[in-house]
């Protein structure tokens, strides 16, 4: 691992070897730093230590809600007669996010290292990475590496001499987008048909077979080496107080150089996106900034220079979310886009709550109408009325997910549906 233990001088972690030449096989990843700390984690350290450094390092979780990661692991009673389970969130089916895949596909023994140690912390026996079922290649890449560390005892039975044992399975899902709700990953894992749980109880408490559980998103795992081998005050100094350490966006959209990009919490957006991705390509302010997944509520251009944190977006009107960053210049289509994502969401329901299940499928052919030249002026009426019964009203939050891009358009730009009206009364 060629990070730096000066937190100054980082600008990236679990992107550090991801450019490495087959840095997925065991024997390159190992000549790089994989698995080195990991027999003085096995001896040394405890549950305790373990925890208490992830706590410090304010690591917060990477899949969207933010949650403290050390917090959610101190949450899992001890000595209940059940087994813990710690499953990987590699679902990943937020639309604009292509981060962990990258992991998965370019680093996967980072992963699997990571998920060791917290095993180790949780006293887990079994642990589960459940990714989605497109991801074909990356299940593959999983597989090969989990066999490889098989084989080198950094999985199974007493792995290197310490004691402890841990089992390694990838599961792949079948595509649904509610599966990244940990509740509903956990019921597809049981063979069940993937629908979100009513909380409480947390899956830290009953989850997996009503057993102990946590659930955690690829990169936070993935981030875990590097703070046990630098420390949490290392991870804390990386960032600004509250939002630490490095995260990675997933940028696309109207911008010069789309891609993955690991950059310190804090970096504004304008930065991410003038620095890093080449700027955008027409014009020098974006007309829309959607910053954490199609699900978060947008942004506008008067949010440019919005630090890229959980807490900043938040008082922008948005959320971090996935970090997943669609940037959209003067020439998108907004009431098609918003017509779209309504698509998609009412598709992807599980049907469980009344709200989403009708909600979305209002919304669809609403907006299918605003955007076909059939909408009246009613409509934004029915659109805005819909999307407000929807959020807060369901078990969990794809019904407000769905809203927010309607919400956006009609709150940003309701010009642009008046327009469309307008041409459709013509």
């Amino acid at each position: 691992m060629t990070i730096s233990s000066d937190p100054k001088q980082v600008t990236q972690i679990c992107f550090d070897r991801i450019n490495i030449p087959n840095q997925n096989k065991l024997s390159v990843a190992r000549e790089n730093g994989a698995y080195e700390l990991l027999p003085t984690v096995l001896e040394e350290f405890d549950s305790a230590k373990i925890i208490g450094e992830v706590k410090t390092s304010g690591l917060r979780g990477r899949g969207g809600a933010g949650f403290p990661t050390g917090l959610k692991w101190s949450f899992v009673p001890r000595n209940t007669g059940k087994p813990t389970y710690l499953l990987c969130n590699a679902d990943e089916g937020e639309p604009g996010t292509f981060k962990d895949r990258d992991i998965m596909r370019f680093d996967p023994h980072l992963l699997i290292e990571g998920m060791i140690m917290a095993g180790f912390a949780l006293d887990v026996r079994d642990a589960y990475i459940y990714i989605r079922g497109e991801f074909l290649h990356e299940a593959n890449v999983l597989n090969e590496a989990i066999a490889e560390a098989y084989a080198a005892n950094l999985l199974g039975e007493n792995i290197l001499g310490s004691g402890y044992s841990m089992n390694l399975t990838v599961h792949r899902g079948a595509g649904a987008y509610v599966c990244g709700e940990e509740t509903a990953l956990i019921e597809s894992l049981e063979g069940k048909p993937g629908r979100p749980r009513f909380k409480p109880p947390f899956p830290a408490v009953e989850g997996f077979y009503r057993c102990p559980t946590v659930v955690n998103n690829v990169e936070t795992l993935a981030t875990i080496p590097a703070i046990l081998k630098f420390g949490g005050e290392w991870h804390a100094s990386i960032g600004i107080p509250n939002n630490t350490g490095c995260k990675i966006f997933s940028v696309s959209g109207h911008v010069n150089k789309p891609g993955n990009y690991e950059v310190p919490m804090g970096t504004s957006l304008k930065t991410l996106i003038e620095e890093y991705c080449g700027g955008l390509q027409h014009g020098s302010v974006p007309k829309v900034i959607i910053p954490g997944g199609s699900s978060t509520p947008w942004l506008t251009g008067e949010h440019y220079d919005t630090p890229l944190t959980y807490d900043d977006l938040m008082k922008a009107g948005s959320f971090l979310g996935s970090g997943a960053i669609i940037v959209m210049d003067e020439t998108a289509d907004l009431v098609a886009l918003t017509h779209r994502l309504t698509h998609f969401y009412a598709h992807e329901s599980c049907g469980q709550c009344t709200p989403c299940r009708e909600g979305t499928g209002w919304l669809e052919r609403v907006m299918g109408r605003v955007e076909n030249g059939k909408g009246c002026a009613a409509d934004v009426t029915v659109l805005k009325d819909a999307s407000e019964h929807m959020a807060g009203r369901t078990i969990c939050a794809l019904a407000e997910g769905a809203a927010a891009p309607v919400l956006s358009l009609l709150k940003y730009f309701p010009e642009d549906v008046q327009t469309r009206l307008a041409e459709n009364a013509e």
